[in-house]
């Protein structure tokens, strides 16, 4: 935060200095610049400095449903995401259960998501603890029907019997020969289900292992079991497995981006990961190198996982929360170091933080700012006058300064804003960018902070034709990113011209007349941070 103060007082030298609406960040006393040359405006957006809710990165939340009531502050600042344990007894409770089920269910749990803006990724999942590790087959504490706690087998199947002898193999249950064909029909229904549903982001594989983990038991013997000196087919882990989660998830979700638990399985497929234990120097080997390992896979497949302080080395270093681990400096930036060489699009863990702490206020988002994408928006060309049914070409230049890219092609729109409303009376979208392909830096040196190899700055060509029936006048020209469910402005550009509803105003522009004066007033933005009116449209 001090170098961004002192960035704003080198910036404040060269500009005036103007208000921002509902801003007191001194970050946001800054304006863009307009130059006029050849009938061609530039308009040179200053970047808005502070971090802020952007759909499918940064902070994730969780919810146990029922359990964790939101807050009056809800959407949390930096949450755009939710992880939900799905369990398999309540989306499928008998193998003739229908898809109807899992989303009767998903519509039960995920109500409202799409007002707030939010996504979820779920997870299914059948064990949440076992035995031998304290866990319990069926809740006892609590009444709740969506208790995640528990075992959540379908009524219908053989349980899984467990001898005390640690070589004997177990029976029922994962070790059931029906098994692998029961849960291929399962992941069918869910990729029927879940596939083509918007508020769906990203997919955890799940439902092997405590918390759908992938172990206890394991899907491979790369590594040695958590509880037992030896791995023993049939109780530690499930030999053939991996192939009929992989098969079966790759068939099931051609749409959404699927994510497994370990880096080290499921190498022959393109799939995602989340690893849950960032920043812990014993999962070292497991977690982070083994994600290196995968080259290039976080330019198409999402890395994401959590901060997890409850156990290892951030247990012994003291830390008992999330503001533990993100106010403590050496942690934090091991933290920022580990996101950007691995690429890593979200983390969970925010959902208990304080958010009037203004301390880990600052620190997280500090995180999330790097997290994901963070497309920076330069040198918006445009004519200075459009006459309707005539074409005219824009362009724009854009930077992912973030460690991720955004991993689906949503459209990015051009319109004319009335001046008065700020509602957009004419919009089309553009043909030719792929923001998935918008890329961050690569390589990055943990010594300096940085990555080798830059971010590309992408730049954007296209010609428009304003619509016949829009009247002569004076309008802003507006840039926005659209969520396909609804085709409704989402995705921002880390921008200072914003208007609340999601679009970025570049400056004025004459439609069928001349007019005078391009730049728009700063004093006219509204702050991105503070707009909680975005949301999505789901097709009933």
């Amino acid at each position: 935060m001090k170098s961004g103060k002192l960035i704003l007082s080198f910036v404040s030298l060269a500009v005036a200095v103007c208000g921002c609406k509902e801003n007191n960040n001194e970050m946001a006393q800054i304006t863009e610049t307009v130059t006029v040359k050849d009938g061609i405006v530039t308009c040179t957006p200053y970047e808005y400095y502070n971090a802020f809710r952007n759909p499918m990165k940064g902070w994730r939340e969780f919810f146990g449903p029922g359990v964790d009531k939101k807050r009056a502050e809800y959407p949390y600042p930096y949450g755009s995401i939710i992880k939900e344990y799905m369990q398999w007894n309540m989306v499928e409770n008998v193998e003739s259960d229908g898809v109807d089920k899992v989303i009767a269910y998903s519509n039960h749990r995920w109500e409202g998501v799409e007002a707030q803006n939010v996504k979820v990724v779920p997870r299914p999942y059948i064990v949440w603890m076992e035995k031998y590790e304290g866990g319990y087959e069926k809740n006892t504490y609590t009444d709740n029907p969506d208790d995640l706690n528990g075992w959540h087998w379908p009524s219908d199947f053989p349980r899984e019997v467990r001898s005390d002898d640690n070589n004997t193999p177990s029976t029922g249950g994962y070790f059931d020969p029906t098994f692998p064909d029961r849960m291929k029909k399962l992941i069918k229904k869910l990729g029927e289900a879940w596939d083509n549903d918007p508020r769906v982001a990203y997919v955890e594989m799940g439902l092997i292992g405590e918390w759908g983990e992938h172990h206890d038991p394991d899907i491979s013997t790369v590594f040695a079991p958590h509880y037992q000196p030896n791995h023993v087919a049939g109780r530690t882990w499930i030999p053939g497995i991996e192939k009929v989660l992989g098969d079966a998830f790759k068939e099931a979700f051609k749409n959404k981006k699927v994510m497994v638990r370990y880096a080290y399985e499921f190498t022959d497929y393109e799939f995602g990961n989340y690893w849950d234990s960032f920043a812990i120097a014993e999962e070292q080997d497991r977690g982070f190198n083994a994600i290196k390992k995968l080259g290039n896979r976080w330019m198409t497949q999402p890395m994401g996982g959590e901060i997890t302080w409850g156990w290892g080395s951030l247990w012994n270093k003291g830390h008992r929360s999330l503001e533990d681990c993100v106010n403590d400096e050496e942690t934090r930036q091991l933290i920022i170091d580990q996101v950007r060489e691995l690429h890593t699009n979200h983390l969970g863990g925010v959902t208990w933080a304080n958010f009037k702490n203004n301390a880990f206020l600052a620190n997280a988002g500090a995180i999330q700012k790097i997290m994901g994408y963070h497309f920076v928006l330069k040198d918006f060309c445009y004519p200075v006058r459009v006459d309707p049914g005539k074409e005219a070409e824009i362009s724009f230049k854009v930077q992912n300064t973030g460690s991720s890219p955004f991993y689906y092609d949503w459209p990015v729109e051009i319109s004319l804003i009335d001046t008065q409303t700020k509602q957009a009376v004419w919009k089309t979208t553009l043909s030719s960018p792929k923001i998935s392909t918008w890329m961050p830096g690569d390589d990055y040196d943990a010594a300096t902070h940085s990555y080798r190899k830059p971010a590309e700055i992408y730049q954007i060509k296209e010609k428009i034709t304003v619509g016949t029936d829009v009247k002569p006048g004076r309008y802003a020209i507006g840039i926005a990113v659209l969520d396909p469910a609804g085709m409704l402005p989402s995705l921002r550009f880390a921008a200072m011209n914003y208007f609340n509803g999601g679009r970025h105003p570049m400056g004025y522009i004459g439609i069928g007349e001349d007019i005078d004066g391009y730049k728009i007033l700063s004093t006219e933005f509204d702050d991105i941070q503070n707009d909680k009116t975005l949301h999505y449209v789901i097709s009933k």
